[in-house]
Protein backbone atom coordinates (compact mmCIF):
# COMPACT_ATOMS: atom_id res chain seq x y z
CA UNK A 1 0.00 0.00 0.00
CA UNK A 2 2.90 2.51 0.94
CA UNK A 3 4.23 1.46 -2.54
CA UNK A 4 1.51 2.76 -4.41
CA UNK A 5 0.80 5.56 -2.76
CA UNK A 6 4.86 6.59 -2.84
CA UNK A 7 4.14 5.71 -6.69
CA UNK A 8 0.93 8.41 -6.81
CA UNK A 9 2.94 11.07 -5.45
CA UNK A 10 5.42 10.84 -7.36
CA UNK A 11 3.10 10.87 -10.43
CA UNK A 12 1.31 13.61 -9.26
CA UNK A 13 4.14 15.63 -8.79
CA UNK A 14 5.55 15.41 -11.88
CA UNK A 15 2.68 16.41 -13.63
CA UNK A 16 2.87 19.38 -11.65
CA UNK A 17 6.39 20.03 -12.76
CA UNK A 18 5.06 19.39 -16.23
CA UNK A 19 2.19 22.17 -15.85
CA UNK A 20 4.34 24.40 -13.99
CA UNK A 21 7.25 24.27 -17.22
CA UNK A 22 4.31 24.57 -19.76
CA UNK A 23 2.76 27.58 -18.27
CA UNK A 24 6.65 29.14 -17.89
CA UNK A 25 7.28 28.96 -21.63
CA UNK A 26 4.17 30.67 -22.56
CA UNK A 27 4.85 33.16 -19.80
CA UNK A 28 5.19 37.03 -20.84
CA UNK A 29 8.64 36.82 -19.90
CA UNK A 30 9.69 34.83 -23.22
CA UNK A 31 8.91 35.60 -26.68
CA UNK A 32 10.04 33.84 -29.64
CA UNK A 33 10.42 37.01 -32.09
CA UNK A 34 10.59 35.92 -36.16
CA UNK A 35 13.48 37.46 -37.52
CA UNK A 36 12.86 38.92 -41.52
CA UNK A 37 15.36 40.02 -43.97
CA UNK A 38 14.79 42.95 -46.54
CA UNK A 39 12.77 40.89 -48.77
CA UNK A 40 10.34 40.18 -45.92
CA UNK A 41 11.66 36.29 -46.35
CA UNK A 42 11.78 34.76 -42.78
CA UNK A 43 15.65 34.09 -41.89
CA UNK A 44 15.58 33.25 -38.56
CA UNK A 45 14.51 33.90 -34.79
CA UNK A 46 15.35 35.23 -31.63
CA UNK A 47 14.19 33.49 -28.47
CA UNK A 48 14.14 36.15 -25.47
CA UNK A 49 13.90 35.30 -21.92
CA UNK A 50 13.55 37.42 -18.67
CA UNK A 51 16.10 35.46 -15.75
CA UNK A 52 15.92 37.38 -12.52
CA UNK A 53 17.35 41.00 -14.34
CA UNK A 54 18.37 40.13 -17.65
CA UNK A 55 17.07 39.17 -20.89
CA UNK A 56 19.05 36.54 -23.29
CA UNK A 57 18.65 36.51 -26.34
CA UNK A 58 19.36 33.35 -28.17
CA UNK A 59 19.77 34.26 -31.82
CA UNK A 60 19.84 31.50 -34.71
CA UNK A 61 20.34 33.17 -38.77
CA UNK A 62 20.51 32.57 -41.94
CA UNK A 63 21.66 34.24 -45.31
CA UNK A 64 23.66 37.16 -43.76
CA UNK A 65 26.82 38.05 -45.46
CA UNK A 66 29.73 36.27 -43.52
CA UNK A 67 31.52 38.55 -40.69
CA UNK A 68 30.60 40.66 -37.68
CA UNK A 69 27.56 42.72 -37.90
CA UNK A 70 26.14 45.18 -34.93
CA UNK A 71 22.72 44.13 -33.21
CA UNK A 72 20.23 46.67 -31.42
CA UNK A 73 16.84 46.58 -29.51
CA UNK A 74 15.20 49.46 -32.05
CA UNK A 75 11.58 51.94 -30.35
CA UNK A 76 9.00 50.94 -32.78
CA UNK A 77 7.52 47.25 -33.18
CA UNK A 78 7.48 47.33 -36.96
CA UNK A 79 9.62 46.00 -39.65
CA UNK A 80 8.97 47.38 -43.03
CA UNK A 81 11.31 45.67 -45.69
CA UNK A 82 13.45 46.72 -47.27
CA UNK A 83 15.13 49.07 -44.84
CA UNK A 84 13.32 48.65 -41.89
CA UNK A 85 13.17 52.36 -40.57
CA UNK A 86 9.97 52.02 -39.34
CA UNK A 87 11.48 50.60 -35.96
CA UNK A 88 12.55 53.85 -35.22
CA UNK A 89 16.27 54.64 -33.94
CA UNK A 90 17.60 52.43 -31.13
CA UNK A 91 15.46 51.92 -28.01
CA UNK A 92 16.75 54.75 -25.81
CA UNK A 93 14.26 55.28 -22.84
CA UNK A 94 17.07 57.14 -20.27
CA UNK A 95 17.97 59.57 -23.54
CA UNK A 96 21.92 58.27 -23.30
CA UNK A 97 24.54 58.43 -26.18
CA UNK A 98 25.34 55.18 -28.31
CA UNK A 99 28.22 52.74 -27.37
CA UNK A 100 29.34 50.85 -24.75
CA UNK A 101 32.74 52.96 -24.89
CA UNK A 102 30.49 56.12 -24.47
CA UNK A 103 31.83 57.71 -21.52
CA UNK A 104 28.24 59.27 -21.33
CA UNK A 105 26.49 55.71 -21.06
CA UNK A 106 24.60 53.83 -23.58
CA UNK A 107 21.22 53.23 -25.38
CA UNK A 108 19.10 50.34 -23.72
CA UNK A 109 19.46 48.75 -27.18
CA UNK A 110 23.03 48.62 -27.58
CA UNK A 111 23.89 44.75 -27.74
CA UNK A 112 27.06 43.03 -28.44
CA UNK A 113 28.21 42.34 -32.38
CA UNK A 114 27.33 39.25 -33.58
CA UNK A 115 29.80 37.02 -36.47
CA UNK A 116 28.40 35.37 -39.20
CA UNK A 117 30.24 32.44 -40.43
CA UNK A 118 31.26 31.53 -43.80
CA UNK A 119 28.28 30.17 -44.82
CA UNK A 120 26.05 33.07 -43.58
CA UNK A 121 24.69 31.55 -40.12
CA UNK A 122 25.07 32.55 -36.66
CA UNK A 123 24.07 31.64 -33.80
CA UNK A 124 24.60 33.42 -30.82
CA UNK A 125 23.56 33.98 -27.00
CA UNK A 126 23.50 37.80 -25.79
CA UNK A 127 22.12 39.11 -22.82
CA UNK A 128 21.45 42.79 -21.78
CA UNK A 129 20.85 44.21 -18.00
CA UNK A 130 19.51 47.04 -19.29
CA UNK A 131 15.92 46.31 -21.06
CA UNK A 132 13.12 43.83 -19.49
CA UNK A 133 10.31 41.54 -20.38
CA UNK A 134 8.14 43.22 -17.36
CA UNK A 135 5.15 45.34 -19.02
CA UNK A 136 4.88 48.55 -17.18
CA UNK A 137 8.24 49.19 -16.78
CA UNK A 138 10.30 52.35 -18.75
CA UNK A 139 13.00 50.26 -19.80
CA UNK A 140 10.42 46.91 -21.36
CA UNK A 141 10.84 45.85 -24.92
CA UNK A 142 6.80 44.90 -24.68
CA UNK A 143 5.38 48.27 -24.30
CA UNK A 144 2.52 49.63 -26.52
CA UNK A 145 3.59 49.61 -30.17
CA UNK A 146 6.03 47.22 -29.50
CA UNK A 147 10.24 47.54 -30.43
CA UNK A 148 12.27 45.56 -32.80
CA UNK A 149 15.60 43.62 -32.73
CA UNK A 150 17.59 44.84 -35.96
CA UNK A 151 20.82 43.03 -37.12
CA UNK A 152 22.79 46.01 -39.12
CA UNK A 153 24.89 45.26 -42.46
CA UNK A 154 27.94 46.31 -40.82
CA UNK A 155 29.95 45.97 -36.56
CA UNK A 156 28.87 48.23 -34.14
CA UNK A 157 31.60 50.63 -33.38
CA UNK A 158 30.57 51.31 -30.30
CA UNK A 159 31.13 54.60 -29.93
CA UNK A 160 29.80 56.40 -33.37
CA UNK A 161 26.67 58.15 -31.58
CA UNK A 162 23.35 57.58 -32.74
CA UNK A 163 23.92 53.97 -34.18
CA UNK A 164 27.74 53.10 -33.93
CA UNK A 165 28.41 53.19 -38.13
CA UNK A 166 27.17 50.10 -38.62
CA UNK A 167 25.57 50.43 -41.64
CA UNK A 168 22.42 49.36 -43.22
CA UNK A 169 19.27 47.88 -41.41
CA UNK A 170 19.26 43.74 -43.05
CA UNK A 171 17.38 41.95 -41.23
CA UNK A 172 14.46 42.87 -38.49
CA UNK A 173 11.99 41.14 -35.88
CA UNK A 174 8.73 42.93 -34.04
CA UNK A 175 8.86 42.05 -30.47
CA UNK A 176 5.06 42.67 -28.66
Amino acid sequence: MKKIIMLLSVLLLSQSVALASAEESNSPTEQLVSIVNSKGAEIGNAHLKQQGNKVLIHLEAKGLTPGVHGIHFHAEGKCDPPEFKSAGDHFNPHHKQHGFKNPKGFHSGDLPNIKASADGTVTAMLESETVTLLPGKPNSLVKEGGTSLIIHEKADDYVTDPSGNSGARIACGVIK
